[in-house]
């Protein structure tokens, strides 16, 4: 039989370009959710992401959203933390991540926010900054693995992109 490296070693090449091999970990299963990929990278001491795609119903912009991978998120009082009104913050649908982002469903990422022209702000929950995290994890382009990053890296990538994190403190009663 192959094992276990044989079966990877597709994943090893298509994400080699992606990153430093050493910060990857790569399940052994694609991943969907936040929630089934938890087991495989709980072990990582750091700050886990979860990223939702949004849009203002009103069509006027995009928002890519990463926020601790446990806390819950509520549209309408996010709305209101971000002064689109609140009920027109929605989920963008598939063709919108891939035109802005390049990404498919469930693969949203602030990696991939070097894609994007201009038209996608970037919303960042104030716990990966004030949390005193060694490492930020985020999917590189794909959910099928794990990037680590120090802050200050992420926060250097970002405005690499031009990309300036609007950073929303949500409140303790939310958690």
């Amino acid at each position: 039989s192959m094992g276990l490296e044989g079966a990877r070693a597709p994943s090893k090449i298509r994400l080699g370009g992606l990153c430093p091999p050493n910060n990857l970990r790569r399940p052994s299963s694609r991943v969907f959710t936040v929630e089934e990929m938890m087991p495989y990278v709980q072990h990582l001491k750091g700050a886990h992401s979860k990223n939702l795609f949004l849009k203002d119903k009103k069509k006027k912009g995009f928002w890519l959203v990463t926020v601790l991978h446990d806390r819950p998120i509520n549209l309408n009082h996010l709305a209101k933390k971000l002064g689109v009104g609140s009920g027109n913050l929605r989920f963008a649908d598939e063709a919108a991540m891939l035109e802005k982002l390049k990404v498919g469903q469930g693969c949203a990422t602030p990696l991939a926010l070097f894609c994007d022209q201009g038209d996608v702000k970037f919303v960042l929950d104030s716990g990966f900054l004030e949390g005193g995290h060694d490492m930020l994890y985020f999917h590189p382009m794909t959910n099928a693995a794990t990037m680590g990053l120090r802050p200050d890296d992420f926060l250097r990538f970002l405005k690499s992109t031009g990309h300036e994190p609007i950073v929303v403190h949500f409140d303790e009663s939310d958690k």
